[in-house]
């Protein structure tokens, strides 16, 4: 079998496209791969017999001197520490295929240029839109942004668009500059994966070419991800509370409808939500961070899993999980989302920011009998179990790879 060099900032379950990172590299093992991980050292890091390849952490946005800064501003544009790893790593060992996720900020993308001299086919798998926005999710204080869509990058500055800092927004438009001055990506990645079509749509209509991308949505072990018990009445949210997920728009939808919310999850937000749900008489209760089978739990016991959001959302791991314990799903009308409800058969669509017509939405679902809401769940898992498996998943990535002239 072949040797996978599996690329990520983050070497432990951060969030989503870690969550990603890691199942792919242990679906890859299960079949013989030999897995070689290149990351950012880190105390929650997995262990590996790689980490001494791995690069020193940093953080971007910390509050460091300006010494500190400048060093930091010089590595999560361009390090040199990764390129001299990456070199030395790949004296030990020859990829078979170099696979990143996210290394924007840490890794950067220097190491991209080292792989091509040695190679190595590069694949990288676009969990976000930082490769068109800067900022990542094209949307800034005035909602969707696609200011920058012609080319010009100044608009960060105008806009703050990076965590609504000058200094932060100008390092980024920097970071931006060289790497489009360099190709760092454009001439670097061979392939890159998208999870939804909306995020492949999104990237062509922006300029990139078409065929440079495929389609891979992303994967539920319905096996871990076993459904009992009946459906409850509250509504769940599970995430971050931040701004762009429209939790303002459930908040106020949940005191129109006169139903019940569980918000699962933390972030910025949380406090201007829990003043919001008190002043809109809103029976909304927030439970903080959960996960594993507490979380799990938490969506068993849902009627259905809301999912508000007002940004292009990718391919929601959420939804998915919500299917696979056979729970229907309402979602925004918004990036990716469409592409994961089936309206009338696995859940339901509203406008992305309308809490009028998201109060009808709960409405209609809290008047459902448990029956034709356990109907909906079991709809989503089969869904779930037909076309979004591990095993359908790795194989249209081996697929890919095969075309990329990589033996399976």
């Amino acid at each position: 079998m072949g040797t996978l060099l599996s690329i990520n900032n983050y070497y432990y379950r951060r969030g989503g496209a870690e969550t990603v990172f890691l199942e792919q590299n242990r679906l890859f093992e299960e079949i013989g791969w030999n897995i070689v991980p290149f990351a950012m050292r880190h105390t929650k890091n997995e262990p590996s017999k790689w980490a001494h390849y791995f690069v020193d952490e940093i953080e971007f946005g910390e509050n460091y001197n300006f010494a500190q800064k400048a060093v930091r501003a010089q590595k999560i544009t361009f390090s040199f520490e990764a390129r001299r790893n990456i070199v030395r790593l790949l004296k030990e060992v020859r990829p078979s295929i170099a696979h990143a996720h996210n290394v924007y900020h840490h890794l950067s993308p220097s190491l991209f240029g080292i792989l091509k001299s040695h190679g190595v086919p590069t694949v990288m798998t676009l969990h976000d839109l930082k490769l068109a926005c800067p900022a990542y999710k094209m949307l800034t204080h005035d909602g969707i942004c696609e200011r920058c869509k012609s080319g010009s990058i100044h608009h960060l500055l105008m806009q703050r668009c990076i965590k609504n800092s000058f200094t932060l927004s100008a390092v980024v438009m920097m970071e931006t500059s060289v790497h489009r001055l360099l190709g760092c990506y454009s001439k670097g990645i061979d392939r890159f994966v998208v999870p939804s079509r909306f995020y492949l749509d999104k990237m062509v209509d922006w300029g990139w070419q078409r065929e440079r991308f495929t389609h891979i949505p992303n994967f539920v072990d319905t096996e871990h991800l076993q459904p009992h018990g009946e459906p409850g009445e509250a509504f769940v949210f599970m995430g971050r509370l931040g701004p762009e997920k429209g939790l303002a728009t459930l908040i106020r939808a949940v005191a129109k409808a006169g139903v019940k919310a569980r918000i699962v999850g933390t972030g910025p937000e949380e406090e201007k939500l829990r003043v919001l749900a008190q002043k809109a008489n809103a029976d909304v209760e927030f439970l903080g961070y959960r996960s594993g089978e507490n979380l799990f739990d938490t969506i068993r016991s849902a009627r259905a899993l809301v999912l508000p959001s007002e940004w292009y959302e990718n391919a929601p791991m959420s939804v998915m999980e919500a299917y696979a314990l056979e729970r229907p799903v309402i979602g925004a009308n918004i990036g990716g989302i469409p592409e994961l409800v089936r309206a009338g058969e696995t859940g339901a669509l509203f406008e992305s920011g309308n809490h009028e017509e998201l109060a009808e939405r709960l409405s209609d679902f809290a008047a459902k009998s448990a029956s034709d809401i356990a109907r909906m769940g079991k709809a989503g898992r089969a869904w779930m179990e037909r076309e979004f498996t591990a095993d359908q998943y790795r194989r249209r990535l081996l697929d890919l790879y095969f075309e990329m002239g990589v033996a399976a």
